[in-house]
């Protein structure tokens, strides 16, 4: 497959993994921020060439619902958590987050999926907390989650990672049902 196919592929399989989102997502699991999916070309190097939502993935009505649609570029944010995982693991390519509770880390710890934690509090000054909190985490393999309890104006979150959109949103999906089967 040619680069420009491959950018289809991409953004082709990140809608069908919005669309299963949409369906199988608890939307108590959006954090206040939103949420978003990204997903990576084969050894992106930039935001550029992650894709993601545009305008994020909100509560609406008590729904999930995409604000925009996806496009290559259109989180920073998201990108640099996946960039950060691909220097470690390059079959790492796709990430989501959801919001924090002791619960949802919980039920993901129970899914027998590798929880990893970073502190903000230790990060050096001058660097980006994505790039800084990601790594180290990925020291020794890149994990299925990553939590980050926040800092003072900084939501806590938890992402979740894997080599695909599909692998993360059925994860989000699992831990969904998990978390409705309490209720």
């Amino acid at each position: 497959m040619g680069p420009e196919e491959e950018r289809k592929d991409v953004l082709k399989r990140l809608e069908d993994a919005v669309a299963r989102l949409r369906e199988g997502m608890v939307p108590s699991l959006i954090p206040e921020v939103g949420t978003n999916l990204a997903y990576a070309v084969t050894g992106a190097r930039s935001p550029a060439d992650v894709a993601a939502v545009e305008g994020r993935i909100v509560r609406l009505k008590g729904q999930v619902h995409p604000v925009g649609t996806v496009a290559f570029g259109a989180s920073d944010h998201m990108a640099r958590v996946v960039l950060t995982a691909m220097r470690f693991d390059p079959r790492v390519r796709a990430a989501g987050n959801i919001r924090f509770s002791e619960e949802a880390v919980a039920r993901l710890e129970g899914m027998l999926l590798e929880v990893c934690e970073f502190d903000r509090g230790r990060e050096p000054p001058g660097v980006s907390t994505m790039d800084w909190g990601v790594a180290s985490c990925c020291r020794e393999g890149v994990p299925d989650v990553i939590v980050d309890r926040g800092a003072v104006g900084k939501e806590p979150m938890i992402r979740i990672l894997g080599e695909d959109p599909e692998t993360v949103v059925k994860r989000i999906i699992q831990l969904s049902q998990r978390l409705e089967e309490r209720s």
